[in-house]
């Protein structure tokens, strides 16, 4: 036996109360998404902030390593003269980094992507000269 409930609603007012519905679900996940990305950017930070305190000591680290170096080699010979040459050590070391990152920089610019502007040069002429986009593909993987 089934029973048919008779709502009083009319067609209008039920898709009225389903837009509401809706909006205020569609309301209701974008604040949630809102505070999940606020958390997420919380901890985000935190962590930034913990890498950077962390690459701070580990700078006075290598510095206290560096002093140690010094008061070793001055077992050795005088402390003017170990302070020279592990200063000079550290100058050769940063200079050879100085000079990747120059060949690294050269190596970026000019800041065009070169190689996707040729492809769509390519698949503009293809197409006017009636070209089939397939040649175009083919000369890509090329």
């Amino acid at each position: 036996m089934t029973v048919h409930h008779q709502t009083d609603a009319s067609m209008g007012e039920l898709v009225s109360r389903l837009s509401t519905e809706v909006s205020g679900l569609m309301r209701g996940e974008l604040e949630l998404a809102r505070l999940e990305l606020t958390e997420k950017a919380k901890h985000t930070g935190k962590g930034a902030g913990a890498f950077g305190a962390a690459g701070l000591v580990a700078l006075y680290g290598l510095g206290v390593l560096i002093a140690a170096a010094i008061l070793a080699l001055a077992l050795v010979m005088d402390a003017w003269l170990a302070a020279v040459l592990v200063g000079v050590v550290l100058l050769a070391i940063a200079g050879g980094i100085a000079v990747f990152g120059k060949k690294q920089v050269s190596e970026g610019v000019p800041m065009k992507p070169e190689r996707a502007a040729e492809n769509l040069r390519r698949d503009v002429e293809a197409v006017r000269h009636h070209g089939r986009p397939e040649d175009s593909i083919a000369r890509r993987t090329s």
